[in-house]
């Protein structure tokens, strides 16, 4: 297919990347900044422009794939004068609807992920969210989809902000766990990388047993002695402190209804 790709970040890169090797023409990538535009189209023989007015109008389907609160910015102009084309935003948490009353043909590609630019990624283990406005469009992206990744899933928008607030908590943050876990250490000289094998078990779980079940530690022991103590560890921070608690009182509530 011919793609215009909107986006040089790190979702646009990850999946400019997948589709080149797919073999889809990237005609154009669009930034606002010209040299990210300029670097993501050397690695995928595109052409870069930081100009909207300067794309092409004959693509098959243009891929919006820059900052949310970006997305409604560029909508009106894109679609302008491009009334057969396909078009396609990647977020998580933005509606389809977004495109409604500017364009006839749209839809949505959600590569459920975290993506850095510099972290080399398999997209085709990747779970792919598509929706679209009509069967046809959606025929059209499930093909496009599916040229990328092994596992594509229809889902609507109203699905969809569910399935981005779970991976909110599944991924940043737990992310931000493991940051505060650093921060912890530091003073003391403990490389967080002591870290790295028990993170690994602690996924490697949960792949073969429900989270609820996999749940160990104090809270989960409901061993109130060591939570006081470990509470007032922090309480030189006390935002940490308070993050400690909550999750804490969020575990023994969960651990609760789980035995009964």
């Amino acid at each position: 297919m011919r793609i215009v790709l909107l986006g040089a970040g790190n979702v646009a890169t990850h999946l400019g990347c997948a589709l080149y090797a797919a073999g889809h023409h990237i005609v154009q990538v669009y930034s606002r900044t010209a040299e990210s535009a300029r670097l993501l189209a050397e690695r995928i023989e595109s052409v870069p422009t930081n100009q909207i007015d300067n794309l092409v109008t004959d693509a098959e389907v243009y891929i919006v794939s820059l900052k949310d609160d970006v997305v409604a910015d560029v909508i009106a102009s894109l679609c302008r004068g491009r009334e057969e084309a396909l078009f396609v935003h990647t977020a998580g948490s933005l509606p389809m609807n977004i495109f409604d009353g500017k364009a006839k043909r749209y839809g949505v590609l959600y590569p459920m992920q975290t993506f850095s630019k510099n972290a080399s990624l398999d997209f085709h283990t990747i779970s792919c969210f598509i929706e679209a406005s009509d069967t046809g469009s959606l025929v059209v992206l499930r093909r496009l989809a599916e040229s990328v990744s092994a596992h594509v899933y229809d889902m609507s928008s109203a699905d969809r902000k569910y399935l981005h607030l779970a991976a909110v908590f599944a991924c940043n943050f737990v992310n931000h766990c493991f940051d505060l876990s650093a921060k912890i250490l530091q003073p003391y000289g403990i490389p967080f990388s002591v870290m790295l094998p028990l993170i690994d078990e602690t996924v490697r779980k949960v792949h073969a047993i429900a989270p609820h079940e996999a749940q160990t530690g104090p809270a989960a022991r409901h061993d109130e002695k060591v939570i006081e103590m470990q509470s007032g560890l922090l309480s030189s921070n006390t935002l940490m402190q308070e993050i400690y608690d909550k999750m804490s009182h969020s575990i023994m509530l969960s651990s609760n209804i789980q035995e009964k």
